[in-house]
């Protein structure tokens, strides 16, 4: 009996398409539901009632939450082809750490550059460029924070790449100048079809931010 893979998001979520690049990495077939987070299906309540929160991944039935979760349990589950996580404890250990800062870090302090009120956003680009020198230190010369193969923490900071050009617009800077091969690795990341095919447009991305700039009386 084939497997039943069911995914619950929204279409701007860096965080599903995490799942959906992790999903693309193995292969695997699946139906995607559109969420909509101002009146949350039936659905997604039941299927995550503690967070109500997207994403969230429906195999055969059982619920799985969180975007990371989601994307270990991918990579434990179908293991038969493009492994996410590093087999020695110690590294995959330290991949879990760099996707456990991703988290932490990278998406509330974009926050403080998109939603803030105009004057407010120079502390958040300040902190923002400081991470991303961070993580680029720890990318280092190799092609892919994994060494030589895409792997878990590639997975958790590439769909953050579709948000770069709104995070620049916003904040009035430039990723390419602050973080040159960050940039370099985000494009060889969009040269794999599992992310291409998995991130929202970049352009896309600003015109829902700029709505909702709008909505909440930003912009």
């Amino acid at each position: 009996m084939a497997d039943e893979i069911v995914l619950l998001s929204i279409w701007p979520s860096m965080f599903g398409m995490r799942v959906r690049v992790a999903l693309a990495e193995k292969g695997l077939k699946y139906e995607y539901k559109e969420e909509d987070l101002q009146n949350k299906s039936p659905l997604l309540l039941m299927m995550n009632p503690v967070h109500k929160k997207i994403p969230v991944l429906i195999h055969n039935g059982k619920p799985i939450s969180e975007s990371m979760i989601i994307v270990e349990y991918i990579d434990e589950v179908w293991n038969h082809k493009s492994p996410l996580l590093p087999t020695d404890p110690y590294q995959r250990a330290q991949a879990r750490f760099w996707a456990d800062y991703v988290d932490k870090k990278l998406y509330d302090i974009g926050k403080k550059i998109i939603w803030s009120i105009k004057g407010e956003e120079e502390t958040g680009k300040k902190e923002f460029i400081e991470c991303l020198k961070l993580l680029e230190g720890e990318l280092g010369d190799n092609p892919y924070f994994g060494g030589e193969n895409f792997g878990f923490v590639d997975v958790s900071l590439v769909t953050f790449s579709c948000w770069f050009h709104t995070y620049e617009s916003y904040g009035n800077f430039s990723i390419e100048t602050e973080c040159p091969k960050l940039v370099a690795w985000t494009k060889r990341c969009l040269e794999k079809e599992s992310v291409s095919s998995s991130l929202a447009d970049p352009h896309k991305i600003h015109n829902f931010a700029s709505g909702v700039r709008k909505r909440l009386g930003i912009e």
